[in-house]
């Protein structure tokens, strides 16, 4: 029998749970400093290789279906005039998302929590509603992209192929469960079939490698090339990927001192840099292709996915198609794993907000499913790549508020210390983020010109107003940083501030239930329950028979089974009674959730000792979610025992 817990312990167990849970809020809590990097026997190239991975997760983002629609827009009605803007917003791209890294690495904050902790309440939450539009837009990017590749395969319909994209919640669940590193391979593995399959189909399209050369000669853009030329940019230099990363790279545990920090910073950095010039090659592989198999020939319509796979046996073999699909469905595939994950970061990040894992994906998945069931119903699927670039154009207008606050983050050398970033970096991000605001608003105005011409007033004014608040917006969060140091209130509390630790009042049951499941781990629930009580504790041991008889007829069952529970609960009682217990057996029939708490709370109870099976992901699915399901309908304390 386990000692009954004295008051000291109680007072030693508070303050743990006090230092270690309350006041712990790490990003991507599941994985948290799951990998490693600081063991001893890691040296040389294992080392390094400890700290691959997070770049990769980001990459796919770079080569997501909104990229293949943009890629192929640009390839097939321009040639090979855009694949400049495809180098610079890769150049962009590296510099970003190795300050992303910086920012997690240095502060262990990712770029929401940091947004958080800097600005007002107000500003917080309309930053939060934009980066979810951002993800919404992303995600719909994907679910169609994805769905497009479903049925360029298999002739599935496109409502069919966007309807089963929702599954991919309970992919991402079972590759959490099987750790960071696994799924860290599996996407790897998507962005091989990807750049291996265009690597095949530009071996077949034989492009004008002289002719390509100059397409990186940087150019003036006409209206209607800038347009895509900025979905390029939205589509590559993505705004969720910079939440992803400063989140990612936390998965890491490193040494927390100059020199540790020093090196997760380079390793990081070269991790980045290789993941990111792979999806360059793939971007501007789709972009040649286009050109070469459609312009070159005067196919310049050719703009929308499917019309491209139609068309490309007859330039390139039925080998092509096949191989096209396929990439497709790996870079959707890849892409909204990352995509999910990213929404996870900004909602936990921005809102504190930590709900069942599972319900979170399904949400983010189904903000971009019902957009992109309604458009196709409504619209038809003729319209799809035409909403596919629009979702990157919204991803672009979305990056100056995601990149200026990480500016300001990384420059700050009160919090970055000795990492904050130099003159040069900085400089260069401030252009980055210049450029890329200028494009947008040259963009918003030359779409905004056809409104103006018109007669009707009411889309003038509600545009107008939509600009001043926009531009104001990131003017604002321009600024605030350096207007002041003053403190400001805690945007969004996590916890309530305690002052002080006194007058604990050490509890004691009276009434202890125990929910058995009837197999060798009773021993452990019974040893956990004994050493929560005294002497006139009186102990309710509480079992639910499962049998198809006990689930149809409830108390009135009387098969094998219920008979055999009734010997074993009677065996239990005896047992404790025989220690000098007071102890009472019951019996609950069908749902065993329901009927725990049911029991528990007729009895009185003031507190519920329950075994934790440690199930997750698709377990979880499968046996149910005893403990959740239980804990969340009592009142009185539950002691989870992992057995």
């Amino acid at each position: 029998m386990l000692p009954a817990l004295s008051a000291s312990r109680w007072q030693q167990i508070f303050l743990y749970i006090m230092t270690n849970h309350l006041y712990t809020h790490t990003s991507l809590s599941e994985v948290h400093q799951s990998i490693d990097t600081t063991g001893g026997k890691k040296t040389g190239l294992k080392k390094i290789l400890s700290f691959f991975g997070p770049a990769y997760l980001i990459s796919v983002g770079y080569m997501d279906p909104g990229n293949w629609a943009t890629d192929l827009a640009g390839g097939s009605k321009f040639g090979y005039t855009l694949i400049w803007v495809l180098l610079m917003s890769n150049l962009m791209a590296l510099l970003l998302q190795g300050l992303s890294a910086r920012l997690g690495i240095v502060r262990g904050r990712d770029l929401a929590q940091a947004n958080r902790e800097a600005y007002p309440k107000y500003v917080n939450f309309i930053l939060y509603i934009f980066a979810e539009i951002a993800i919404a837009a992303c995600d719909l990017a994907e679910v169609l992209g994805m769905a497009i590749g479903i049925q360029l395969l298999t002739g599935l319909p496109l409502v069919w192929g966007v309807s089963i994209t929702v599954l991919d919640t309970f992919l991402l669940l079972y590759l959490q469960a099987l750790g960071m590193r696994k799924m860290e391979a599996f996407i790897i593995g998507l962005v091989a079939v990807v750049a291996i399959s265009f690597l095949i189909e530009i071996i077949l399209a034989k492009p004008d490698l002289g002719e390509v050369a100059l397409g990186f000669i940087p150019h003036t853009l006409s209206a209607e090339a800038l347009y895509i030329g900025i979905g390029i940019i939205g589509a590559t230099v993505m705004p969720h990927n910079l939440y992803l990363h400063s989140a990612l790279v936390q998965t890491r545990k490193i040494e927390r001192t100059d020199a540790g920090i020093k090196q997760a910073i380079k390793f990081n950095r070269i991790d980045t840099t290789i993941a990111l010039n792979l999806a360059f090659f793939v971007n501007a592989a789709i972009l040649v292709l286009a050109a070469t198999v459609f312009f070159k020939t005067g196919n310049s319509q050719v703009a929308e996915i499917k019309e491209a796979h139609r068309l490309l046996p007859s330039f390139l073999g039925n080998l092509a198609p096949i191989l096209f699909a396929i990439a497709l469905i790996a870079a959707g595939q890849s892409s909204t794993i990352t995509g999910t994950l990213a929404g996870q970061i900004i909602m936990e990040g921005y809102l504190s907000l930590r709900v069942n894992p599972w319900v979170r994906r399904l949400i983010t998945r189904l903000l971009a499913i019902i957009p992109a069931l309604i458009v196709i119903i409504i619209y038809g699927e003729n319209n799809v790549d035409a909403l596919l670039i629009f979702c990157q154009v919204i991803l672009s207008v979305q990056l100056g508020f995601a990149i200026i606050p990480l500016i300001h983050f990384v420059s700050d050398k009160k919090t970055m210390g000795i990492f904050a970033i130099n003159t040069i970096t900085k400089i260069a991000a401030w252009v980055i983020a210049v450029v890329l605001v200028f494009l947008n608003l040259k963009m918003i105005t030359n779409e905004a010109s056809g409104i103006f011409s018109a007669d009707a007033m009411g889309p003038k004014i509600i545009l107008s107003i939509a600009g001043i608040l926009f531009l104001s917006l990131l003017v604002y969060i321009t600024i605030f940083p350096l207007l002041g140091k003053r403190k400001i209130p805690a945007s969004i509390q996590m916890h309530a501030d305690v002052h002080s630790l006194k007058d604990l009042v050490i509890p004691e049951f009276h009434k202890i239930a125990i929910a058995l499941d009837f197999s060798e781990n009773d021993e452990k629930l019974l040893a956990f329950a004994l050493g929560q009580g005294k002497q006139n504790t009186h102990y309710m041991l509480v079992h639910i028979v499962e049998s198809a008889s006990a689930k149809l007829l409830g108390t009135d069952s009387d098969d094998y089974e219920t008979r055999k529970d009734k010997e074993r609960m009677d065996f239990y009682v005896s047992y404790l009674q025989k220690l000098g217990h007071t102890a009472e057996g019951y019996l609950g029939f069908r749902n065993r959730a329901k009927e725990i708490v049911r029991i528990v709370k007729g009895l009185k109870a003031d507190m519920l000792v329950v075994g934790a099976h440690g199930h997750t992901g698709l377990k979880d699915f499968i046996y149910g979610e005893t403990v959740n399901s239980v804990r969340h309908e009592l009142k009185i304390p539950v002691l989870v025992v992992n057995v």
